[in-house]
């Protein structure tokens, strides 16, 4: 075990040292998560949950985690002992009884004081050591470290790379839903094809479906076959994050983890969904759908059965944005992103593709609501060029602008933009 440290000004100098060892560098993220691994394939991850996730912050600990780690000799070369994985985008080591006692030796200083809102990471050394002692002499109680179903590993990245690892893929999951980074600013690759597709029973424990079906005959006749809530590679985020005080999630199923909720949103039961790496930026009321990786700005209202398309469905790999003040009615899809107080009537289907007709006293209302892009300022030109009464444009073209209203004209049926003329207001109770 490391030497204890015994001042603040000791510890400091330690961190220095640690700083300045060769081949040190400081992680982009970091946290100390517990594995659930399969039973049928003791080597899968079904799910890593992170006790505290440190994004771009508290550099001073995962100096001393990383000190923490031990090392060993092979082939006379000194090596990290403990990998599960290496690269230089992340690194990934189970951690013992010896980790936990060496990071608690460097952090002694603090490790009094470490209670409440104060040194998380400390917190969560004690805590695993006073689960390990427990276990030490009550066995019988919980799943030792290690054992092939429960294991607990540190996890570093370094570079927002292609995901390598589950426990990277959820540490990032956990920055989106936690609000520790800004949606569609992490590198997801590769994180689907990692996960396992898991029965998630109804304590957010994960089963793999083989152990399910080898068992299910037995398990149905002692009266235990489990309570499954979904069959997904994703967690439900309830499962794994607290939501803000005034936020409501009155389904479980309808978020995804990775999903990002601001404060004041309201989910309602129903048709809504809301995908990972996808929410909101402020208080909206959702009723429909948001899918992967779209955005929606405050106060606005995603309609009842309303579809915001995502990256695979339809928008040809643009994110969509929804801005503030907006209203998405009843069933209809949004499949370009908006500005800012704009409306999509119910029932209808605004693709990129989709032609829309612009009258020219509507297209002018248009234009000064939107001095400040460009894109409409060359429309204009071709306006006035052409002396347009009439303009024909496909959706895409005014992906973005402010203060649009898509509707149907109800005598030719065809779809028509006008300039917005209805504010957006949400119950300030509700939200």
């Amino acid at each position: 075990m490391r030497k204890p440290v015994e001042s603040v000004e000791e510890f400091k100098t330690r961190l220095e040292e640690i700083s300045s060892t060769s081949g040190y560098t400081d992680p982009i993220m970091f946290g100390i998560c517990r594995d659930d691994m399969g039973t049928m394939d003791t080597n899968a991850v079904l799910q890593s949950t992170f006790l505290v996730t440190n994004i771009r912050a508290n550099l001073g600990s995962a100096k001393v985690f990383r000190d923490a780690l031990e090392q060993e000799v092979v082939e006379g070369v000194e090596k990290l002992s403990n990998v599960v994985h290496v690269s230089d985008n992340e690194l990934v080591c189970n951690i013992d009884i010896e980790f936990l006692e060496n990071a608690l030796a460097t952090f002694n200083p603090y490790v009094e004081e470490a209670i409440g809102d104060q040194h998380l990471n400390v917190q969560v050394a004690k805590m695993l050591k006073t689960i390990h002692d427990d276990m030490a002499m009550n066995p019988q109680n919980m799943v030792p470290f290690g054992s092939g179903m429960v294991t607990y590993r540190i996890v570093f990245i370094f570079n927002d790379a292609p995901v390598e690892t589950v426990e990277a893929g959820y540490l990032k999951l956990y920055a989106l839903s936690e609000g520790k980074s800004k949606l569609r600013t992490l590198n997801l690759n590769g994180l689907f094809g990692l996960l396992t597709n898991c029965a998630w029973l109804e304590h957010g424990e994960p089963v793999e479906l083989d152990m399910l079906r080898d068992r299910a005959m037995h398990l149905k006749a002692l009266g235990r076959y489990p309570g499954i809530t979904h069959v997904d590679k994703f967690p439900r985020m309830l499962q794994h994050v607290i939501p803000a005080d005034n936020t409501r999630i009155l389904d479980t199923s309808k978020v995804r983890m990775g999903a990002q909720l601001a404060a004041g949103t309201t989910v309602m039961p129903g048709a809504s969904y809301i995908n990972f790496n996808a929410g909101t930026l402020g208080a909206v009321m959702v009723e429909g759908r948001i899918s992967s990786s779209a955005i929606v700005g405050a106060d606005s209202d995603v309609g009842g059965g309303a579809s915001i398309l995502g990256v695979l469905s339809g928008t040809d790999g643009d994110p969509i944005s929804v801005g503030e003040r907006c209203l998405l009615g009843a069933n209809s899809v949004c499949g370009v992103s908006l500005g800012d107080a704009c409306i999509i009537d119910a029932g209808i289907a605004v693709l990129p593709g989709s032609k829309v007709n612009i009258t020219l006293e509507e297209f002018n209302k248009i234009f000064e609501a939107n001095l400040d892009n460009s894109h409409v300022g060359e429309i204009k030109k071709l306006v006035v060029k052409h002396g347009w009464k009439m303009i024909e444009i496909k959706a895409i073209e005014l992906s973005g602008f402010n203060g649009l209203h898509y509707r149907l004209d109800n005598k030719t049926g065809a779809m028509i933009v006008k300039r917005s003329t209805r504010e957006i207001v949400l119950n300030a109770e509700l939200h």
